[in-house]
């Protein structure tokens, strides 16, 4: 800041100059004291100079409406949106949402820091604070097949990066509490800024080492017990609340019925669709929904706001009060967050949830054409098993990515696995190299009949993933994602229903939110008549079945996996 600047906001908070901009006859809402104060806002450009009695050249009466600072989504993953990242950033700032920190461990996976890059460039221009943590863990698992691998040596460049607020959420916590040195030299390298976490169900000491060091957030916990093991150790506690995983619920009844302070929560996203943030909210659905279920609108919205600015050391983001950025939501009520406007460096974005402009760049050639598969036969598809004799079968469960692990019997006709709509048949096929390298499984609790539907949208690594009733449809499904360079896709009787093309990486599109929208309404409509469970996104669900960092039971090319003894229960490559 020049001298001039801070002498003319001086004299203007001090009430001796007209400030640049008023917000007149606000209710304020105070992250730092828990109150709601009557006052104005005065602005000086992008700055609060003053809430009090101010007067301005330019001055807006807001005639009691509530405000309050500029919502945080304190983890997310833009490619999840299956759009440009700015377009999620446009649909989501309707809703109050004005700080973003991503992780683009996803792009980095297929693509490498060609894909952190356009991640970064596609969002410098928007109309919020995007912030990126630099992804850990590509691949997530040694034994992992993906586009790229991220040494601390290609990281370096990145670690004084101001937008790179630190290191991504480290899901090989088997690296971090066996003291392996290539994950303490990641960790080294961004010791000075934040370590996220993401470490489901570790035991108690198992959480010690963790956070021992270093990493002080996670995402990962899906009820409230876990939860307050982990806050007891220090970490932040980043409540999720997207498409797939709802945690919400269990963790903040639990924050209410014991009375806890909320100092040690904020509220994240990590997956959301646009569809779902246009028809319930962003961030401010999670304040909704927290306030429903007892938490106090204050506290709700200081876990919404200062809480997570705090954890990441966001010194200007956070709060109404003199020398912060005014990033501003007006809202007319507490209860409803019912979001009337939304400022970001002191002028309006949106009003009434309509989107904010933005402008995407032009998608590289380098980050296109990413998927390579070997040719796939009913072969490749083939699973043996022996009749009457208990198999791991992958259980899905409703609201949650985590599966449990089911041993059970399973149809079966010559040795080899028949599925039906009980027993789907669940199949990730390597991508990136054309290796041939195919896993078989079995999956419960999604129930497609007559048909499959495949997607390249598989996290971590993001292979092709496909699950059906029958081998011709799985392969027919996996072909159109051949074809359209990655996707979305559903077969029945041998032909292609529908497909969405994700040809970005093979995870997101350019073709712009509405078009990728209808496409895929469509296709969740198509997906559920076709059996598959109503209580589940199809697609959405589908991606986490090959991520062998989250329990129970996963499958990758390599075959099926079972987080909890990390172990191959059936090892196929």
């Amino acid at each position: 800041m020049e001298y001039e600047q801070f002498a003319r906001q001086t004299r203007m908070a001090l009430g001796l100059e007209p400030a640049d901009y008023v917000l007149k006859n606000a209710r304020v809402v105070n992250v730092f004291s828990g109150e709601i104060l009557k006052a104005d806002i005065a602005l000086s450009g992008d700055t609060i100079v003053g809430v009090g009695e101010y007067s301005g050249t330019v001055e807006e009466d807001l005639r009691e409406q509530y405000v309050c600072p500029g919502f945080i989504d304190s983890h997310l993953h833009f490619e999840s949106t299956l759009v440009a990242p700015s377009e999620l950033v446009a649909n989501a700032v309707a809703f109050g949402t004005t700080t973003y920190i991503a992780d683009p461990h996803e792009s980095a996976n297929v693509c490498g820091l060609d894909g952190i890059e356009y991640i970064l460039r596609d969002t410098e221009r928007s109309p919020a604070n995007v912030y990126v943590m630099m992804p850990s863990c590509v691949p997530s698992a040694p034994f992992e097949e993906n586009g790229f691998h991220l040494s601390a040596d290609q990281m370096a460049a990145y670690a004084q990066h101001p937008r790179i607020l630190g290191l991504g959420e480290v899901m090989d916590y088997r690296s971090v509490v066996t003291a392996e040195r290539a994950m303490f030299d990641k960790l080294e390298l961004f010791r000075h800024k934040k370590l996220d976490g993401h470490a489901p169900f570790l035991r108690e000491k198992e959480i010690a080492a963790y956070t021992l060091a270093g990493i002080s957030t996670d995402h990962e916990c899906c009820d409230f017990d876990y939860a307050l093991r982990e806050r007891r150790n220090g970490m932040q506690i980043l409540i999720r609340e997207g498409t797939a995983a709802k945690n919400l619920e269990a963790i903040v009844s639990g924050i209410v019925s014991r009375g806890m302070d909320t100092t040690g929560f904020c509220f994240c996203t990590d997956d959301k669709h646009i569809e779902e943030i246009r028809r319930e909210g962003h961030i401010s659905h999670c304040i909704k929904k927290a306030v429903a279920l007892g938490l106090s609108p204050i506290q709700a919205i200081q876990m919404a706001t200062v809480n997570a600015a705090w954890c990441y050391g966001l010194a200007r983001l956070g709060a109404v009060a003199p020398g912060y950025q005014a990033d501003l939501v007006v809202l007319g009520d507490l209860e409803t967050v019912a979001v009337q406007r939304v400022y970001y460096k002191g002028r309006v974005v949106s009003e009434k949830n309509r989107p904010a402009g933005h402008q995407p760049i032009p998608c590289p050639n380098s980050i296109r054409n990413s998927v390579q598969i070997a040719p796939l036969t009913a072969d490749s598809l083939a699973l043996p098993v022996i009749e009457g004799q208990a198999f791991p079968v992958i259980q899905l469960l409703d609201g949650q990515i985590v599966t449990q692990k089911r041993m059970e019997p399973v149809p079966c006709a010559g040795g080899s696995f028949c599925p039906d709509a009980v027993y789907n048949k669940i199949a990730v096929v390597e991508r990136h190299r054309a290796t041939g390298h195919v896993g078989v499984g079995v999956l419960k609790g999604f129930s497609i009949q007559n048909g499959a539907i495949a997607s390249s949208v598989s996290h971590d690594c993001h292979n092709i993933i496909v699950a059906g009733d029958n081998d011709a449809d799985m392969i027919a499904a996996v072909q159109e994602l051949q074809r359209t360079q990655g996707g979305y896709a559903i077969a029945s009787g041998g032909r292609v229903l529908g497909s969405l093309p994700l040809p970005v990486m093979g995870l997101m599109s350019d073709a712009g939110f509405e078009t990728v929208n209808a496409t895929l309404c469509a296709m969740v409509q198509q997906a559920h008549q076709m059996g598959i469970n109503p209580n589940i996104d199809p697609f959405i669900t589908l991606s986490f079945a090959a991520l062998p960092v989250i329990p129970e039971l996963r499958l990758t090319t390599r075959g099926i996996y079972d987080v909890g003894s990390e172990r191959f229960l059936l090892k196929q490559n």
